[in-house]
């Protein structure tokens, strides 16, 4: 305390507050192209565009965050943002198609072509850092106090968490107020210069993910880091890339702070987790952190039956989809970690009630107990239950049902839906088989499949009624003494069947013999065998 007040009276704790603040907020270094080596091909040209416009109209503009990261790992990124001195307003300005979307952290969306070919670039405002303990406090959280903090640019609930984070402020603040050292760095692609305040470029060689400030200060101000730590260090794990210790420890006691978290938020983070093409290595993460339970309850049952075949080899497909660049849906992922309570919820019910209520029932009570109120999910629930609606119905191979199954608009979704149960013995492989090939087929091919079916259920029909062992007659007592032969008896049992079956058969009617030229038969001789001997009949002379 004394040497404090000393320091003050000399004017020496005026300097040494600068010098902090400046420490704070980290030392800007520069670094050529010579140095990070970022190939230039991988970004993305209309994040070029964007940057360039900014830059014309006098703003300072950078790409920035994770795209970052990726270039200098030699990836290329999924994504471009750009940051920029620009508020939204004048952002929006430049751009023909500009929108300004959000309020916990007001952003514009630049968007480049139209259809399933747009892309859209996300820039944001350079944001002050805050004191969050000055800023002004709300009881609630954004949807519950959405009147109050309506109008306010930097708000926090009583835990701590940022409500709203809008207020300008320089760069070097703005990369301080980013999560991990990897994440906040900028970059110029006209330069071709990298701007990092808390040395990025050293923790990417390491190989580390370091949270910026004091990590269990930075979960309080936003808990979805938990999540972010988590699928960050998924996704960089095959590159080697491990949390630094210090930044690991406070996840699980932080973890109950998730409960403040709206619902909508936590559902798309999960998504994230498991969509971004390191689903099995994010579940990996989940469980080497002790985070496996307790981060959103869906998320709870994806981790507990990971290990299950099918929910494996769902996982392992979204992956693989996603390193081909082809599109994958969360209602697919999704029924496919729930089948095993609807399936069972469905069989409980067969014993009274018909099948296929008896299914829609069980979907029913499956949404319920595991979707809860997310945003979205009435598209969400209606692609689930077309893909589980569709599985008995491709048992049935005859008639108009494969056509119309085909012409389905989830017909994609529910085969490989089907192809995943084949995979792991759930459905024949030759359904699946079969399926594919109608797919593909033309309408004749079509037609002949479905034919070969029927006769394949005809011949199985025939192949299970009872058929009962036609028994000969008992010869006389006579006749088996001159052949030496014991008379055969038939028991009672074959007897009754065989009456049975004689009943049942349609009687054959006699075909009338023609009668030779030249007039009958000689003296009406029996051309066969003795009915009751089988001995050759003796033709008379």
């Amino acid at each position: 305390m004394i040497k404090q007040f000393i320091d003050k009276l000399l004017g020496k704790g005026t300097a040494g507050a600068g010098r902090s603040a400046r420490n704070r907020f980290g030392k800007r270094e520069e670094v050529p192209a010579s140095v990070h080596r970022i190939n230039p091909d991988l970004v993305d040209r209309r994040a070029t565009d964007v940057v360039r416009t900014l830059k014309q109209a006098g703003f300072e503009a950078y790409i920035v965050g994770g795209a970052v990261r990726d270039l200098l790992l030699g990836l290329k990124p999924k994504d471009f943002d750009v940051a920029t001195n620009a508020t939204p307003e004048q952002v929006k300005g430049l751009f023909r198609r500009a929108f300004i979307i959000g309020k916990r952290f007001r952003i514009v969306h630049v968007v480049h072509g139209r259809g399933r070919e747009h892309e859209v670039i996300e820039v944001s405002t350079f944001r002050a850092y805050m004191d969050n303990a000055a800023a002004e406090q709300v009881g609630g959280n954004e949807k519950t106090s959405k009147a109050q903090l309506a109008g306010m640019q930097h708000a926090v609930d009583a835990s701590g968490r940022v409500l709203r984070d809008n207020v300008w402020g320089p760069q070097d603040e703005d990369a301080t107020r980013r999560d991990f050292t990897v994440n906040a760095m900028y970059y110029d692609p006209e330069t071709e210069v990298v701007v990092d305040f808390h040395k990025g470029i050293q923790d990417a060689g390491k190989r580390v993910l370091r949270m910026i400030g004091d990590p269990a200060t930075r979960y309080r101000e936003d808990p979805v880091r938990i999540i972010r730590a988590v699928r960050f260090a998924a996704k960089l794990s095959q590159l080697g890339f491990a949390l630094e210790p210090k930044t690991a420890k406070p996840l699980t006691e932080c973890k109950t702070l998730l409960q403040e978290v709206p619902q909508s938020r936590l559902f798309d983070e999960m998504l994230k987790l498991l969509q971004t093409g390191h689903a099995l290595a994010s579940v990996a993460q989940l469980q080497k952190l002790g985070l496996q339970k307790g981060i959103y309850p869906l998320l709870d049952v994806v981790v507990e039956r990971a290990d299950t075949p099918f929910v494996q080899a769902a996982l392992a497909d979204t992956d693989r989809r996603v390193g081909e660049g082809k599109t994958v849906a969360p209602s697919f992922l999704l029924a496919c970690v729930l089948w095993q309570d609807v399936k069972a919820g469905w069989e409980q019910r067969l014993a009274r009630q018909q099948p296929f209520p008896a299914l829609q029932d069980a979907i029913d009570d499956v949404f319920d107990q595991r979707i809860g109120d997310v945003s979205g999910r009435g598209k969400l629930a209606a692609d689930m239950r077309e893909i589980w609606v569709m599985q008995p119905r491709f048992e049935k191979r005859m008639g108009s049902t494969p056509f119309s199954m085909i012409a389905h608009i989830r017909f994609r979704a529910g085969f490989d839906f089907l192809r995943l149960r084949a995979d792991i013995g759930e459905v024949g492989e030759e359904l699946a088989e079969w399926w594919q090939e109608f797919s593909l087929a033309d309408d004749a091919r079509r037609d002949d499949m479905i034919e070969q079916v029927r006769e394949e259920q005809r011949a199985r029909q025939r192949k299970a009624q009872p058929t009962a062992r036609r028994v000969p007659k008992a010869a006389p007592a006579e006749a088996g003494a001159s052949t030496g032969q014991a008379p055969q008896l038939a028991n009672d049992a074959d007897d009754a069947a065989q009456a049975a079956v004689d009943e049942a058969a349609p009687k054959k009617r006699r075909r009338r013999r023609r009668k030779p030229a030249g007039g009958s038969a000689p003296d009406g001789g029996n051309s066969g065998g003795d009915a009751l001997t089988g001995a050759p009949g003796a033709s008379q002379q």
